[in-house]
């Protein structure tokens, strides 16, 4: 499954005036990458891919519309797929978008 564009595009907006943001192909989706840390992704898997602080995982899961990532079979910690549907206002989204470019910024670069 190709990624999204309307939902990179809104991505897109919600990261512009954000410094030192990096666009990338990667897992079938299109990544925003900060220092070189995946950020959040228009998934190719459908919805929003965001990177969270692993802790912080069990208490976003919702088990319906938020879910672990699944990658190689395995649910992961820090990762999470958000149904298109959860981010259908531009509020929503920026909420996600902010919480992953806070956790990659927490990172060292690479």
């Amino acid at each position: 499954m190709a990624y999204d564009e309307e939902l990179a595009n809104r991505i897109r907006e919600a990261v512009q005036d954000e410094p030192g943001i990096r666009e990338k192909r990667m897992f079938g989706g299109l990544g925003f990458l900060v220092g070189g840390n995946l950020a959040v992704s228009a998934s190719g898997q459908g919805g929003l891919m965001v990177r969270v602080d692993p802790a912080d995982t069990g208490a976003l899961v919702d088990g319906r519309a938020v879910r672990r990532m699944v990658m190689r079979g395995r649910a992961m910690d820090g990762w999470l797929q958000v149904d298109l549907h959860a981010v259908e206002d531009d509020e929503q989204l920026q909420g996600w978008v902010d919480r992953g470019l806070a956790y990659a910024r927490s990172l060292p670069p690479k």
